[in-house]
């Protein structure tokens, strides 16, 4: 994990997203044990209540849960709820975008997804 100090996003946020993208990513598989609020804040040398204040976002959003004694770990379905997110994160940051610069440009949709398509072709596809 890695937090910047001089980013405009608070700190907690920065825990938060880190955490939910090594969930995502398979760094911390479902049903098991993240790091302690301790361990982190030792970790990145800051507030262990800052790191708590993340966590308690992914808490929220049924990403983690609080085993009494044991600390956090990952909850069951958290990857396909991550996924939905992210998805939804998707449509709106770029694909609302896309479709607003193609009106602009008066582009019809078979010019939109042949664009698409080509770029799916630089992959190898």
């Amino acid at each position: 994990m890695h937090i910047d100090q001089n980013m405009e996003k608070p700190i907690f946020i920065q825990i938060a997203e880190q955490l939910e993208d090594s969930i995502f990513t398979g760094i911390f598989p479902e049903e098991t044990k993240i790091p302690s609020t301790n361990e982190i804040s030792a970790l990145l040398n800051i507030n262990p209540h800052t790191v708590l204040k993340g966590m308690n976002m992914l808490v929220d959003e049924e990403i983690i849960y609080k085993k009494r004694g044991l600390g956090m770990f990952v909850k069951e379905g958290a990857v396909f709820k991550i996924r939905q997110k992210r998805q939804g994160q998707f449509y709106h940051q770029y694909v609302e975008a896309l479709i607003e610069e193609a009106r602009k440009l008066e582009m019809t949709k078979d010019e939109i997804i042949a664009l698409i398509e080509r770029g799916f072709k630089y992959e190898g596809d």
